[in-house]
């Protein structure tokens, strides 16, 4: 309601340039021009001063000339009340109305209290608000070369990393040239280790076949010898024994399985004896240590470099951390710092004068809330005494109504003195305060609120301490507060904020590019010689490739061996022929029999003795025969195919060990320089996108129009407002307690009515002031 109403007292615009003129020319009052537009744009509140100095004069006058006029019996002061039959509507509606101006003097009473209460509330926390925000605004400024400082420190991860690599540059650049020379040798190495084992494990295979053909072959021999010498025993007792014994024949009483066809293994064994003994397991552990060594070679050989290099970072260090002095405009807000600071200082400085005489206006607030709680009392005693003292059908006489009609009557013209007797000084203090309130929310608050306000301080040269390019030494740069508060609202980066893309180049700020070409020639001209391997001897080879010969010592033929081995080692049962000899044995007597029997048991012997000793041998020599005729074939391959990839491998390194390590180097370097064009393009987008977001500044700004506008000034137009609602209201409330309070005083003299007749009597008084006035009575 205040706002609106001031908007209609106000309807001009903000008056920029009459206050720009004011402001620069103190004798402005001299100008009859500029006199007459002030004028002109406080029409409004003019004439509502006008209004209140006619109401300020004219009420306590009429309100002297109302008490003469009672006092001389005119104006309602002869107690003398016409009665009629509408007396009764009349007192009610007057008490109708009365009572609402009452509920609505009321409301404005207490809320002139409320907004006396919260103007002195807003004032006391305003303080606390306005050192909060202030002190929130430092941290915020304070924060910026921090911002700054920190953006800079950042740049030690990327030098930290470089030198990192450099003191690792072993583990990092040497470790990538070996994993690519590496990765091809460890894997033909890995092929050459296979295939030694199994060499290894075809000359254990054959070994076994040599042995224990040589032990089937010495136990054959011994089996013939035990066979032969009992085939003749036996021959000679047969003969002995005549014609009983001639069914028994001893001729196939020989070994059947012939172990001298063993192939001879001796040339392969002596082959793989020579390669053995050429150590080809330690030429291979060789390589792979040469391998492993390249690391350490590349960091023995580039130690010069790296100390280069690292006096480089050193430099680069130095010019990065000097990138702060060139962001001395953000680093200025210190100014800022201070200024806020002293503003702080000033306003400590004043609160407890403020509050002091916050408290003498809270007390005279309270004082005019309670004068007008006392004219409402009156009312509401009035009314509430005179509707329960007077009887509701209105038939009692006038001059016979009760003290406390008469008291609530009495009430009513106490209010309405108590009004005519404060109404002006309300008034006075109402229009005092509408100066006051009303042009602070028209030149203030409401062009704050639009945004007009910040553009009116931008205005040059006008007020030199707010000029944002002076406080941040910025040359060139077109910002003022209007720009930074919108920019502010949507907490943009100072980047943008502050235009400082015309002041910095952050290209030319962070450009590091010559240290980072030193750098760059500087590994460039390092040299790494990793040295030649040998993956293989020549005498080696040549061992290899007699083994690797198809048909060669490792193409053994044994399937007459297996065939042999397949066969009976005798080709007569021995065991069916001692049986045999001992059916002989029975049917004859004698040394015959003796001798038979004998013979028969030496068979059993020998079959045992067979099964001993040839059975695990032949197994063992069978299962050496299957191995190596499963894995013998598959060697030449495999070592044609090893040697094969021993050569290309062994070219490989011979031509391409040198680009290989040209090209690491170069993505070493790059893996280098990418540490800084990182940091550069981080560095870059933090500063234009994030560094010092100054939302904060907005928010301060809004706290301080929360502080200003809606904890005092509201505050403030609120209170008088409230009063002026309750002064006005008073002149209603003056007319009907004046008419209603003759309803319910004592008459000092009657009228009285009947069925539309009127009877009068007059009482004329004594000379001690009664009398008694003719009464004519009319009867129907």
């Amino acid at each position: 309601m205040v706002h609106g109403y001031l908007g209609i007292v106000q309807p001009n615009s903000f008056p920029k340039d009459l206050l720009t003129y004011v402001i620069r020319h103190p004798d402005f009052l001299q100008n009859q021009t500029v006199y007459k537009e002030m004028l002109k744009y406080e029409t409004g509140f003019l004439v509502c001063t006008v209004i209140g100095l006619l109401f300020i004069v004219l009420v306590p006058l009429v309100g002297l000339y109302f008490c003469c006029c009672r006092c001389c019996g005119h104006c309602g002061g002869f107690m003398y009340q016409k009665q009629n039959k509408h007396t009764v509507c009349k007192r009610q509606t007057l008490f109708c109305f009365l009572l609402g101006i009452t509920a609505v003097l009321l409301a404005g009473d207490i809320c002139a209290y409320v907004s006396n209460q919260r103007l002195s509330q807003g004032l006391g926390s305003g303080f606390d608000i306005f050192n909060k925000t202030v002190s929130n605004l430092n941290v915020y400024l304070n924060s910026i070369p921090q911002e700054i400082n920190d953006i800079i420190r950042s740049s030690n991860v990327p030098l930290d990393q470089v030198n990192v690599s450099l003191w690792n540059i072993g583990d990092t650049l040497g470790s990538k040239i070996k994993d690519k020379l590496g990765g091809r040798t460890n894997k033909v190495l890995d092929t050459a280790e296979q295939l030694l084992q199994d060499i290894q494990s075809i000359d254990q295979e054959l070994q076994k076949v040599n042995q224990t053909g040589a032990r089937l072959q010495e136990i054959q021999k011994e089996l013939n010898k035990k066979l032969t010498d009992l085939r003749t025993e036996i021959n000679a007792t047969l003969k002995e024994c005549g014609s009983p014994c001639e069914e028994v024949s001893v001729e196939n009483l020989t070994p059947e399985a012939n172990f001298d066809t063993i192939p001879d293994v001796s040339h392969p064994l002596n082959l793989i004896s020579d390669l053995t003994r050429l150590d080809l397991n330690s030429t291979l552990i060789k390589a792979r240590n040469f391998v492993k060594e390249i690391p350490q070679k590349v960091s023995n050989q580039t130690k010069e470099e790296v100390s280069d290099i690292q006096d480089i970072l050193y430099k680069v260090k130095k010019e990065i951390n000097a990138i702060s002095d060139k962001f001395h405009m953000l680093v200025s807000m210190k100014n800022i710092t201070a200024f806020m600071e002293n503003l702080v200082k000033k306003a400590n400085d004043y609160k407890p004068l403020v509050v002091q005489y916050d408290g003498y206006r809270w007390g005279v607030g309270v004082c005019l809330c309670c004068l007008l709680l006392v004219i409402i009392a009156f009312n509401v005693l009035g009314l509430l005494l005179g509707s329960l003292g007077l009887d509701p059908h209105g038939m009692q006489w006038p001059t016979k109504r009760g003290c406390l009609s008469n008291t609530g009557g009495n009430f009513f013209m106490a209010s309405v003195g108590f009004s005519f007797i404060f109404s002006w000084l309300l008034m006075l203090l109402v229009l005092l305060l509408f100066l006051v309130g009303g042009n602070s929310y028209t030149l203030v608050c409401q062009p704050w609120s639009d945004g007009i306000l910040l553009q009116y301080l931008d205005t040059s040269g006008l007020f030199p301490e707010l000029n944002v390019k002076k406080l941040m030494n910025m040359k060139g740069s077109d910002i003022n507060l209007t720009s930074i508060y919108k920019n502010c609202e949507d907490n943009a980066p100072l980047w943008s904020t502050l235009h400082l893309d015309e002041t910095i180049s952050l290209n030319e700020t962070f450009n590091i590019s010559k240290y980072t070409q030193d750098i760059d020639s500087a590994l460039n001209k390092t040299k790494i010689d990793i040295g030649s391997i040998e993956l293989l001897k020549d005498e080696q080879r040549n061992n290899l490739l007699k083994l690797s010969s198809k048909d060669g010592p490792l193409n053994v033929d044994f399937n007459s061996t297996l065939e042999q081995l397949n066969q009976n080692l005798t080709k007569q049962d021995l065991n069916i022929l001692a049986n045999k000899l001992e059916k002989l044995a029975n049917t004859t007597t004698g040394s015959t029999s003796h001798n038979l029997k004998g013979q028969a048991a030496e068979l059993k012997n020998i079959q045992n003795w067979i099964n001993l000793k040839f059975p695990p041998e032949i197994q063992n020599l069978t299962r050496s025969i299957q191995k190596l005729q499963k894995t013998a074939p598959q060697i030449p391959n495999l070592i044609n195919f090893t040697l094969s990839e021993i050569n290309d491998t062994s070219s490989f390194i011979q031509h391409e060990t040198e680009e290989i390590i040209n090209s690491e180097i170069k993505t070493f370097i790059l893996h280098i320089l990418n540490y800084f064009s990182s940091y550069v393009s981080w560095a870059q987008h933090v500063i234009m996108r994030q560094l010092g977001r100054c939302g904060p500044v907005a928010w301060a700004l809004d706290s301080m129009n929360t502080v200003v506008c809606n904890y005092l000034v509201d505050s403030l137009n609120a209170f008088w407002f409230s009063l002026a609602w309750c002064t006005i209201f008073l002149l209603p409330s003056i007319i009907f307690a004046v008419r209603l309070a003759k309803f319910y005083r004592r008459m000092s003299v009657d009228d009285i009515y009947q069925d539309e007749i009127e009877i009068m009597e007059n009482f004329e008084l004594s000379r001690q002031n009664t009398f008694k006035m003719p009464r004519a009575e009319l009867k129907k």
